[in-house]
Order: structure tokens, then sequence, then C-alpha cells
């Protein structure tokens, strides 16, 4: 039996997916949680085999409570299921220990069988992910992780205040030019397609809390 814990922000979402994954014979749903901090709190009473973790989530987000959840419990197989497909976010929590990456728009069948693949040792990514780490292989070569300069990092912290690209040229002392080219860099480097996803993308990655 395969002991499952559903962790999402959204509890239509969780009643949805409870009701289909009840009719399996070999899957139980063991709970569920709406928040990073309620995941640690109910790995620890209810011991599921394998968690299906959201990325967006209040408090702990999924790259915190995925490092949190691995370091206590090695054993554990995380799934994430989220709407988000870039490249960043993938290879985030793939590095931090996640054992597959899917859509919530996956199918049913191909859900199931994430399920039982991460639960039996094995990774598992859905035909859309997959397609998004493969994607524009001849135009980027990743040896190493991606990294930021402070000064990008200083530039991500101002945009997600709510200030303009003016502003922060302002702000900074440097030009309207300088900025922009830093932005669009680093939308190219983390595979990202607008500042709304590079914001989202460095809070959940822990950027705008380094000093």
């Amino acid at each position: 039996m395969i002991r499952i814990l559903i962790a999402d922000d959204h509890q239509m979402f969780i009643d949805g997916l409870t009701s289909l994954l009840v009719k399996e014979k070999d899957v139980e749903v063991t709970g569920f949680a709406n928040t990073g901090e309620e995941v640690l709190k109910a790995v620890e009473n209810r011991r599921p085999d394998v968690v299906l973790l959201d990325i967006n989530m209040p408090g702990l987000n999924g790259i915190q409570t995925t490092a949190a959840l691995k370091k206590k419990y090695p054993d554990i197989k995380i799934l994430i299921l989220t709407m988000y497909k870039t490249r960043a976010f993938i290879n985030g929590l793939v590095r931090t220990g996640a054992s597959g990456y899917i859509l919530k728009n996956t199918g049913n069948a191909e859900l199931l069988e994430a399920i039982r693949t991460v639960h039996a040792g094995g990774t598992f990514y859905s035909k859309a992910v997959a397609e998004t780490l493969t994607e524009r292989v001849n135009r980027y070569t990743e040896t190493e992780d991606v990294s930021l300069s402070k000064r990008e990092i200083e530039i991500i912290k101002e945009l997600s205040k709510g200030l303009t690209t003016k502003e922060v040229a302002e702000k900074l002392f440097i030009s309207f030019y300088t900025v922009e080219t830093h932005r669009k860099n680093m939308l190219a480097k983390l595979q990202l397609t607008n500042t709304a996803e590079l914001i989202l993308y460095a809070a959940q990655s822990g950027l705008l809390d380094m000093e």
C-alpha cells in the first residue's frame, strides 16, 4: 500500500485528488496539508511514503519544504504537482531532492504512474516537463548550476518591491539600459518568460532573503 499525503493551498484541489486516489486499491490517502509548516507536522504524524507537493504555498514554499523533509526523512518520496513548468523551478526542486515533477493538468493515468514510479524508487517527469528540460538544448548548455551576480540579485530585490526599471536604475545609480540588460540576461539564464516569474523564482529560492 502506498501511503500518500497531499499538500496544496487549495482545498478543492485536494478534495478532487483524494476522490481520484481512493479508487485505487494500492493507494491510501493518509492526510493533507495547506501550508509548508502543516506538511512537516503531517509527515511526522502520518509517515506517508509519498508527498504530493505544490510549489506555491503559504509559509514555507515547496523548495523549502522539500529541503526540510529530505533532511529529516531522507527516504521519503516527494512528487511535485504544480502549474509551473519553467526550467529554473524544475531544476531547483530536483536538486533539492524531489523524485518527480508533474503538472496539475496531467491526466489521471500519468499521475498514478508517477506516484507508483517514485514510490518504487524511480524518478518521473510528465511529458510537458520533460520537453521543458530538453528544449533549446542547441542554444543553451548547462554544465553547472545557474548563478546570479551580486548586481543581478540587487536588481531582483528592487523589482520585487514593485519598483519600475527606471526607479531601480535611479535607486542603484545605474542606467535604465543597464537594469534592463541585467533583467533580460536573468530571464535567459533561468529560462523564465517575464518579470513576475523572475520575482517568484527569487522568492521561492530564498534570494530575496540574502544579505
